[in-house]
This record gives C-alpha cells, sequence and structure tokens, in this order.
C-alpha cells in the first residue's frame, strides 16, 4: 500500500517523468505542431495522491467487483446523501480507488495543470532547439 507522499515530491518526479523523453532524441525532422498529451496513469495517481486523495483497496470480493464495474482511470463526482465526493478507480492498475473531497478535487486540478504546462515548455524548447537551423548563415535575405 503507498503512503501518502508530500505534494512537492510528487511534483518533483512527475516533471523528471516529463524531462526524461526531452533528453531522449526522439528523431524526426521537429517540424510537426506540438500536441498535447494527456497525462498518463502513474502521473495522475501521482497527482491524485499530492492533492490528499486517499488511496481505498477493496476488502471482499463484492467490493472488487463494484471496482472493476465504476468507470475506470477517469475522475469522477459521487455522493453518499449529501456529502459530495471525487473518485479515481484504477482496477487494472493498483486493484484501488482514489476519493477526495471538493478541495482536494480543486489541488489535483490546479496540479494537473500545472504539469501540462510543464510538458508544453518542454516541448516548445524542444521544437526550439530543433528549430535552430543557423538562421545567421542566411544573412539579410532570411524572412526577419
Amino acid at each position: 500500500m503507498r503512503k501518502n507522499i508530500p505534494w512537492w515530491l510528487a511534483l518533483c518526479w512527475l516533471l523528471l517523468l516529463c524531462l526524461a523523453p526531452a533528453g531522449c532524441g526522439g528523431g524526426g525532422d521537429g517540424m510537426r505542431a506540438p500536441q498535447q498529451a494527456p497525462l498518463s496513469t502513474q502521473s495522475k495517481t501521482d497527482l491524485l495522491l499530492a492533492a490528499g486523495f486517499k488511496q481505498i483497496f477493496p476488502s471482499t470480493p463484492e467490493l472488487k467487483s463494484r471496482l472493476q464495474a465504476m468507470p475506470q482511470r477517469q475522475v469522477f463526482m459521487a455522493s453518499n446523501g449529501p456529502k459530495v465526493f471525487y473518485v479515481y478507480a484504477d482496477a487494472a492498475g493498483c486493484g484501488c480507488l482514489y476519493t477526495g473531497t471538493q478541495a482536494q478535487y480543486q489541488a489535483y486540478q490546479k496540479l494537473a495543470a500545472q504539469a501540462r504546462l510543464a510538458a508544453e515548455e518542454i516541448t516548445a524548447a524542444r521544437i526550439d532547439e530543433s528549430m535552430n537551423m543557423g538562421w545567421e548563415e542566411w544573412g539579410e535575405a532570411g524572412p526577419w
């Protein structure tokens, strides 16, 4: 069972995961339009934990089957009477679900937005690096 980790540690791991592909080269001509990649399942669960969501493991076969029947790997709102909470089911991964309050969900959204922004900045830097084609050599004839 995973322990709660500080949000800053999870964010550091997420940034490390985002930076790792930047150093891998990747090939290609660098002329493709940037695309916003969705967060991986692992980074989503790390962000959920960093935001304060709790992991709950099913203790009975009935709860395991109910976990598998839930929408998988997406955050959805649920309620128990007047109490509203947010759930992320991961039957195939950890075999657990993550639950959090409205405040924790808002913290998750903020962390996810920061992670996407970091990934976009890395993509932009990679494109900028690959587009550096020695324009100075073209002299005054260039488009500038």
